[in-house]
């Protein structure tokens, strides 16, 4: 019996097996996209780990051990994360006092389980000095830890932390495999499973998530509303646009934002080819057809990078609301 775990068969086998014959690595990283079960993975190693009626690598779900795990409340079981805060609810960073911490607490012998689980989530949030503090845990691991980091991409963390770790990456599911999860599992209405599956462009994570914040779903709405208000809008109002979305919105928002209209234009390319493949915005359809047939596709490429760029401007930190005005220039009006 696999893990209960939708999707991502051959890591679940992997890991698996790991603990059924004791034979795991020291530290894995877990990347993919956000949504896409990096966490809950994670989740069902590290249940697996302290269980204490372990069979074939499968937690009871029943015991003392499991039941806290479960709950994040194990004795054995430690988490790092970047917290939210402030009015525009931002993730900070992960800084060095709670690696030290986690540092100071995996050396212990373990409480209750054989050993001890240290989870690093979003560990692509943390800075330099706290990933170069972790380095050294990394390196020279202590007896009876397992350490599990979960990250975007890779190449978001220093080098030196990938080299050390056994690299799991978690790749988007098959829509149909969403779809039938939502139904089967959430008991989601099935036209909004398969609006749903076709949105998470296969991070059933994701899919869920929407499903149960209908304030999420309408967010969404409100910026595909704003992106085609904004190819027929003027100059001075695509300012007023980028300064209100720079003043209301965190960095994470604007990156979700622009991450959103980035799937519509390639959808749009899709429409232009005339292509097989579904829309990840089908109920968008009509909307996307007609910026289809109003913009040549070359001008659509433009809009999807000089997009792809202003995200990695704000991931380098300039101001927001110059990078918006920029990008919202080079856009055509339709």
């Amino acid at each position: 019996m696999l893990w209960n775990i939708v999707g991502h068969e051959w890591a679940v086998r992997l890991l698996q097996a790991g603990v059924a014959q004791d034979h795991l690595k020291h530290a894995y990283l877990f990347t993919g996209p956000e949504g896409v079960g990096k966490r809950t993975l994670v989740n069902e190693l590290a249940r697996a780990l302290l269980c204490a009626n372990i069979a074939d690598g499968v937690a009871c779900g029943q015991c003392r051990n499991c039941l806290l795990a479960a709950k994040g409340h194990h004795p054995d079981l430690f988490t790092v994360e970047p917290i939210l805060s402030g009015k525009r609810v931002r993730a900070e960073k992960i800084k060095i006092d709670p690696i030290r911490q986690l540092i100071y607490d995996v050396v212990l012998r373990p409480v209750e389980a054989k050993c001890r689980v240290a989870r690093l989530l979003r560990f692509d949030a943390a800075n330099d000095e706290a990933m170069n503090a972790f380095l050294k845990t990394l390196e020279e691991p202590p007896a009876n830890v397992l350490i599990l980091l979960t990250a975007a991409r890779a190449d978001d963390l220093l080098p030196t932390i990938v080299s050390r770790c056994e690299v799991i990456n978690l790749r988007p599911l098959p829509i149909e495999t969403v779809r039938e999860a939502l139904i089967t599992r959430w008991l989601v209405p099935a036209e909004q499973a398969a609006l749903l599956a076709a949105l998470s462009g296969g991070r059933l994570g994701w899919a869920v998530r929407m499903h149960h914040d209908e304030a999420a779903l309408e967010e969404r709405a409100h910026k595909l509303n704003d992106l085609l208000m904004l190819v027929s809008a003027s100059r001075v109002q695509r300012f007023a646009y980028a300064e209100k979305l720079a003043r209301d919105g965190s960095t994470d928002q604007i990156q979700a934002a622009l991450d959103l209209w980035v799937s519509v234009w390639r959808d749009v390319l899709l429409a232009s080819a005339q292509a097989s493949a579904p829309l990840t915005n089908p109920d968008r359809t009509i909307e996307i057809q007609h910026l289809a047939e109003h913009l040549p596709p070359a001008a659509v490429r433009d809009i999807v990078n000089v997009i792809r760029h202003t995200g990695e401007l704000l991931e380098r930190n300039v101001n927001a609301r110059l990078a918006l005005e920029v990008m919202l220039l080079d856009w055509p009006r339709v």
